[in-house]
């Protein structure tokens, strides 16, 4: 019997195949087959939100092959991701090869591994119908606000911008925050360090308060003096010593989350790089000649671990580290209650194959985030690391002033990870000489500091996806198109890392606000959020869920249209140091059909304009984020560079579209004459491209014996038109 397995990556089929033998074929829908028409709504709204789907155009090829091997298959097994868009997919490509919806033809692997691939082949399921619900809800939903909401901002804003449900949310979070920045009035106050030292041993203590304990803030510089004076002559003595043993525990294993907060904490890593450099991790990399998943899904909010998998842990650990670094009960993690829990935390495959091992077959960045990965899987098995703690408290005049000294009594999991932070707001930790209860210590200076309270810091990519997370909008799969959308549309930019609104970011968000309350109320986008959770568990209708929306979005549209007619809202513009020779205004940032250039704010009067010094391009560094810029090489080469050069050394000959390699996994180029191809020379489609043009140039030219040629007649007719 011939049996064909459909997966969705093409990197994924060499692997399968090995663990499957003889007897299957396995190809790859590259993704969806089917979608929504680009050029019409594709919902009719008037008979229960009926998707209208249509074949992808570019997948014709694709889907002929795919009907000529299903029709010479015994079986036909549908093995897309394990989420919502992989079930989706599985039931456009039932529908399109005709297979019978009661089929159990569903193989789900959670490890592309020869265990992983056989428990899925092991376990066929029917198509989960409401996985495709709760995706195609999601689909709809996106495709009613963005088709309708846009045009919207096109007639009242400017052409070519777009509104997206998830999108406009988090956009709303970096303005607010920026409104918070810019309304924050810092507050003073002041701290005292003590300078302390017992029998030659320096050591430092802070002020805390009174004799009591109980903290005082010292608010201005009246009140530091009146402490000051009260502390003049003032005997210091030791009040109380306290020892205790502090435990540390170890970090959960990652979730899509808390591994692309980590992975910009610690790598620099976008959230689409870290996605992308994941996927080849699951998808499978040759490791010494076999085709390896070295991960489990990477697209996942569950905390779940298996149990073979805890004591693959236990077992390299004992041996690795011995006994003592196992926690004496089994260490369990609870994940969210919204968690959809379909797939375990994201963990490698095999512990045994260490990072230093599998070191040999991966690139640089796979390498790094395998690492991550691995290192904090097994740490957060292990035991909980034990601190020695010392506080001391010391009283003068009724005043307190207290110190702390943390030294490591067994580094238990922090011998192989700590986790990064986004603050540092941690206590300061001192070396302290052996005190006791009544010691008198001889206090050398009192040093008065003078601060100002700070704003809350600008979101970067980390803490955006974790307010993102924590405030339930959007899903693990979201996230990282959530924050490319944002900077790819000029709605934010990045500055030092961290994320500011546009000028045009905040008057889109506040026309949002103003007429559209809910498309970019938090909790109203989080509910939604749980009813299509509901409607993958089966509790809800999907198309109830969209009805309720919907009456509500078009009265608010139909309202925003009559009130603001004939209004259009004016973006501010940005000035700038370059001064206009002609008049010596500043000359100001503007758009038009080009891109941005350099205009006079005296026009009409004055009608200088020039291009950017550097002219910047719309979509962001793959490999950091920040702004592209286009530049020209000493031959006069066109190529596109990281404006954070020499911290990030991306530079390519195409502008990045801002997706990936189906084949590869690298970065999409656009070439000047509209062509996308892979940055990757070595990719497979890169050296068919290379191959199919070698052809071509061999080929011979077929000429009419006796006639000119089309181009010599062509050129002959130019010169007589002349």
């Amino acid at each position: 019997m011939s049996k064909l397995v459909i997966v969705e990556s093409p990197s994924k089929i060499k692997s399968i195949k090995k663990y499957l033998g003889s007897g299957y074929t396995v190809m790859a829908s590259k993704g969806h087959i089917r979608d929504l028409p680009k050029s019409t709504l594709g919902v009719d709204v008037e008979n229960d939100f009926k998707p209208q789907y249509v074949n992808m155009s570019d997948k014709r090829e694709l889907i002929k092959e795919l009907r000529a091997a299903a029709d010479k298959s015994d079986f036909v097994y549908l093995a897309t991701d394990p989420d919502r868009e992989g079930e989706a997919i599985s039931w456009h490509l039932a529908q399109i090869l005709k297979l019978d919806m009661n089929a159990e033809n569903r193989v789900s692997f959670n490890e592309i591994t020869k265990t992983g691939v056989k428990n899925g082949m092991r376990n066929p399921q029917k198509i989960n119908l409401d996985l495709v619900d709760a995706q195609q809800a999601r689909r709809v939903l996106d495709r009613i606000v963005g088709y309708k909401l846009s045009p919207f901002l096109w007639k009242k804003v400017k052409r070519g911008l777009s509104a997206g449900r998830v999108q406009s949310v988090a956009l709303r979070l970096i303005v607010d925050r920026e409104r918070e920045i810019n309304a924050f009035i810092p507050e003073e106050y002041w701290t005292i360090d003590a300078e302390f030292v017992k029998e030659n041993i320096p050591f430092s203590a802070h002020f805390h308060g009174d004799a009591l304990g109980k903290k005082i803030t010292i608010a201005n510089e009246e009140q530091v003096n009146k402490i000051l004076a009260d502390l003049n002559g003032a005997v210091y003595t030791v009040s109380e010593v306290k020892k205790s043993k502090r435990k540390v525990q170890p970090a959960p294993p990652f979730i899509t989350s808390t591994l692309q907060q980590e992975a910009s904490r610690k790598l620099g890593y976008t959230g689409q790089r870290t996605m992308k450099v994941a996927q080849q991790l699951y998808e499978g990399v040759s490791v010494e000649g076999n085709p390896t998943g070295l991960i489990t899904y990477m697209r996942t909010d569950s905390l779940r671990i298996s149990e073979e998998a805890r004591a693959n842990v236990n077992a390299f650990v004992k041996r690795e580290y011995g006994e003592k670094y196992l926690p004496e009960k089994a260490r369990y993690f609870k994940s969210k209650a919204s968690a959809q829990d379909a797939h375990e935390a994201i963990r490698p495959t095999d512990v045994e194959l260490t990072p230093v091992r599998v070191r040999p077959f991966l690139t640089d960045e796979q390498f790094k985030l395998y690492s991550l990965i691995w290192s904090r899987f097994v740490a957060s098995l292990m035991a909980d690391g034990i601190n020695d703690v010392v506080s001391v408290d010391i009283l003068a005049n009724g005043y307190m002033f207290k110190a702390t000294e943390t030294t490591m009594y067994f580094d238990g999991f922090t011998v192989l990870y700590q986790e990064g932070k986004d603050t540092n707001d941690e206590e300061k930790s001192v070396k302290l000489p052996a005190l006791k209860s009544g010691d008198s210590v001889q206090n050398k200076a009192l040093e008065p500091k003078q601060h100002f309270t700070q704003p809350p810091a600008r979101y970067n990519e980390p803490t955006l996806i974790k307010a993102l997370e924590e405030n339930g909008i959007g899903r693990p799969s979201t996230y990282a198109p959530i924050v490319s959308n944002i900077l790819s549309k000029e709605y934010i930019e990045r500055v030092q890392k961290s994320f500011k609104p546009t000028a045009l970011g905040t008057v889109v968000t506040d026309l949002l606000k103003e007429h559209f309350e809910k498309i970019v109320d938090v909790k109203f986008t989080a509910g939604m959020e749980e009813s299509l959770d509901k409607i993958e568990h089966g509790d809800f209708k999907w198309q109830s869920i969209l009805e309720d929306f919907y009456n509500d979005f078009e009265e608010s549209l139909n309202t925003a249209e009559t009130t603001l007619e004939g209004q259009k809202f004016k973006i501010p513009e940005v000035e700038t140091e370059e001064i206009c020779e002609l008049c010596g205004k500043k000359m100001v940032i503007k758009s038009g059909r080009f891109g941005k250039f350099l205009a006079c704010p005296g026009f009409p009067e004055c009608k200088n304009a020039k291009p950017l010094p550097e002219d910047e391009v719309k979509e962001p560094c793959p490999k950091c984020g920040s702004k592209l810029v286009k530049k020209r090489s000493k031959k006069g080469k066109t190529f596109y560079a990281c404006s954070s050069y020499p911290e990030c050394d991306f530079a390519a000959p195409g502008v990045p579209t801002g997706e990936v390699c189906e084949v590869c996994g690298s970065f999409m180029l656009k070439g000047t004459r509209g062509r996308t191809y892979c940055i990757n020379s070595e990719c497979q489609t890169r050296i068919e491209g290379r191959e199919k043009a070698a052809a071509k140039k061999k080929a011979p030219v077929k000429k009419a014996a006796g006639k000119k040629s089309t181009a010599k007649k062509s050129a002959s007719k130019g010169k007589k038109d002349e």
